[in-house]
């Protein structure tokens, strides 16, 4: 009786271990997310000028999107190498209760880091030209 065990792709091997690696950061860069979101929250609270509030709001989101990626990262190692090639085993590995709890703390941050750019980031106002 021969035994087949499928094997994964070299390269989904190299990603899963650079996806650990990556993934180990996501404590710091979610402390450094949550500083900068209460930076800005102090500044807004103080009614700091529209410049300081920019560059905060751009500041918190450069913070949260690297968060993010590490979050991401998080999960597609949480999710398996063999989910790297396979998408039914990454569906599977999604069922689980730390697949879920990924999933869910990607979707937190992307809805974060989106509410920030809609709302958080004020905009500059540009010159309006004059009329001929």
């Amino acid at each position: 009786m021969a035994f087949f065990r499928p094997r994964v792709s070299r390269e989904a091997e190299v990603r899963f271990h650079a996806d650990q690696e990556i993934s180990k950061s996501f404590p710091e860069l979610l402390a450094k997310a949550r500083q900068a979101e209460a930076v800005l929250r102090e500044l807004r609270a103080a009614g700091a000028p529209e410049l300081e509030l920019r560059a905060a709001g751009l500041h918190f989101d450069k913070a949260l999107t690297d968060a993010l990626r590490a979050a991401e990262a998080g999960q597609r190692a949480t999710f398996g190498v063999k989910s790297y090639d396979d998408r039914l085993a990454r569906r599977k590995a999604k069922a689980t209760p730390k697949g879920a709890m990924w999933t869910a703390e990607v979707d937190r941050l992307r809805t974060l880091r989106e509410a920030n750019r809609l709302t958080g980031i004020p905009r500059l106002p540009r010159p309006v030209p004059a009329a001929r």
